[in-house]
């Protein structure tokens, strides 16, 4: 079925009790009111698409931290079409301008899995990254390399957006092209997404890099793509990611990132984290999410064949959307 002009469904057709699905719309009103689209697929079908603020299907909206689960995919990419080793090709092999000092031996064994499963040391505290410093720096990527293999030991979780953007830019290293241009080529296009376009940063305060004036994907002043951040999506196409994950990397008969791929990154673990992938197992139903900052989010749900895409408006502690999900679409 192609997914172009993306076909719509009556709830009960999809196993979707209509009653409980029309009390998420004042739910989402009263109580999660800084989400400004939401599109539910079951089966393939949209069965529920809502936007808020003024918004509507074709405005995109800055999606945080979900661009680290898009990072992901890119790498699975990178890896199956021989840009890459592996997996376990250490982080430095694409820096190889960047002199460690000679007392971090462990900087030099971190490899390209520590960095997707938040496994690599850094010197901050868990949760305290202090990234307004690395958005500071002329050069964010030795800032990071200098930063990496510091305090803690390898393997344990720490999760770390300025990791996320060393992987954006081993993914230029390796193929010649920014996230931005490697993710149009062979994800976003493939799959009946927006391709991305290119927009210079004036500048890179905080309204370039997070606020009101960000577009398109967000560079750092070397040009690579924000690893961590910065990407700007619609909520349709949050959930042809999500659907693309769903049926195990293939759209319309192309396989688009190999199934493995996605089974390693969404495989259950003790930290509840994949490769760049959020885990979640919750009275025997799996699920596995792309959460930012704000609640955006891209939840898939396999069992009930089911992906939640929310684009959502940044404030502080927003209300977490798993007990919204799970209520109102994972219940029934």
């Amino acid at each position: 079925m192609q997914r172009n002009d993306w076909p719509t469904a009556e709830p009960a057709a999809l196993g979707i009790d209509a009653d409980k699905l029309s009390e998420l719309d004042p739910k989402i009103k009263s109580e999660y009111s800084n989400i400004n689209g939401i599109v539910v697929v079951r089966n393939g079908y949209i069965a529920y698409e809502r936007y808020y603020h003024g918004y509507g299907p074709n405005d995109t909206h800055h999606v945080a931290s979900v661009t680290k689960s898009i990072m992901s995919a890119l790498i699975g990419i990178a890896i199956h079409a021989g840009y890459i080793k592996s997996v376990d090709q250490n982080a430095l092999d694409f820096f190889p301008e960047y002199v460690p000092g000679p007392y971090n031996k462990q900087k030099q064994d971190i490899t390209l899995r520590h960095l997707l499963t938040m496994t690599a040391p850094y010197p901050f505290e868990d949760w305290h990254e202090p990234l307004d410093k690395m958005c500071m720096q002329p050069d964010w990527i030795t800032y990071t390399l200098d930063m990496l293999g510091q305090g803690g030991t390898i393997g344990t979780f720490k999760y770390s957006t300025a990791g996320a953007h060393l992987l954006s830019a081993i993914i230029t290293r390796s193929t010649g092209k920014s996230a931005r241009e490697f993710a149009n080529e062979h994800l976003f296009k493939s799959i009946g997404m927006k391709e991305i376009p290119y927009y210079g940063m004036k500048s890179f305060g905080f309204d370039d890099l997070f606020g009101k004036n960000m577009k398109g994907w967000v560079n750092d002043p070397d040009g690579n793509s924000t690893g961590g951040w910065g990407l700007t999506l619609t909520p349709r196409d949050m959930a042809r990611f999500g659907y693309l994950y769903l049926n195990h990397g293939t759209w319309n008969n192309q396989k688009i990132i190999p199934e493995s791929w996605i089974d390693e990154s969404t495989k259950m673990n003790a930290n509840n984290y994949g490769y760049l992938w959020w885990l979640c197992d919750e009275a025997g139903v799996f699920s596995y999410s792309a959460l930012g900052d704000g609640g955006n989010v891209i939840c898939c749900v396999p069992e009930k064949n089911l992906i939640v895409a929310i684009a959502s408006e940044f404030i502080m502690n927003a209300r977490d959307r798993w007990q919204l999900i799970k209520e109102y679409l994972v219940s029934q």
